[in-house]
């Protein structure tokens, strides 16, 4: 019979995200791990599997926490244009606001392993599909309030706009905000 944990597996979820998300996948060790959660390297990889487990742990992690930040982004009030102009200029400053701009760890992820690691690949896919459900949901309802042409593609529109966040992650890592607001602009400029 194994010794129960002594530890909360969100808040080491929490921390390792910090780690993997700063550092990338492959670039963190299992010691960073171990350090940065607070937790032995044997506890840890006895909840956790391997550092293979804990990574699409926190992916998921990572990916709940902005499922929920978005849908209360895109649900509150205002014209379709100025929820989601809101909800991008929210993303940028809290990328300008880290001490150290890591951009979003779902697309970091993407760069760094999904051209070779074929799980990883389809993890993704999936969290930016319903990225962009996100967007398609939110367009549809301006379609029915009256704020969003009637013509106008939900999917296409939407995609465009998760291509344009995906973005906009990139490159708030080099540029400040009169350049990215100056983009999300220009984004909704045809919503």
């Amino acid at each position: 019979m194994g010794r129960p944990r002594t530890f909360d597996d969100d808040v080491v979820l929490a921390r390792a995200m910090e780690t993997f998300w700063t550092n990338g996948y492959a670039s963190t060790s299992p010691a960073q791990l171990a350090e940065a959660t607070g937790v032995a390297k044997g506890s840890l990889y006895n909840a956790f599997a391997s550092k293979r487990e804990l990574f699409t742990r926190v992916l998921d992690f990572y990916h709940q926490q902005i499922t929920e930040l978005a849908k209360d982004l895109l649900e509150r009030p205002g014209t379709t244009c100025e929820c989601i102009g809101a909800s991008l200029r929210f993303v940028v400053d809290s990328d300008l606001a880290q001490p150290r701009r890591r951009g979003c760890l779902i697309g970091n992820t993407a760069v760094e392993l999904a051209g070779h690691d074929a799980d990883i690949a389809q993890r993704i896919r999936k969290m930016q599909d319903e990225s962009i459900g996100w967007f398609t949901a939110r367009i549809e309802r301006g379609q029915r309030d009256g704020d969003v042409a009637r013509d106008l593609d939900p999917r296409a529109y939407a995609e465009y706009l998760a291509n344009t966040l995906a973005g906009l992650r990139v490159m708030a890592m080099t540029h400040d905000a009169p350049v990215l607001y100056r983009i999300i602009d220009t984004a909704l400029a045809t919503l």
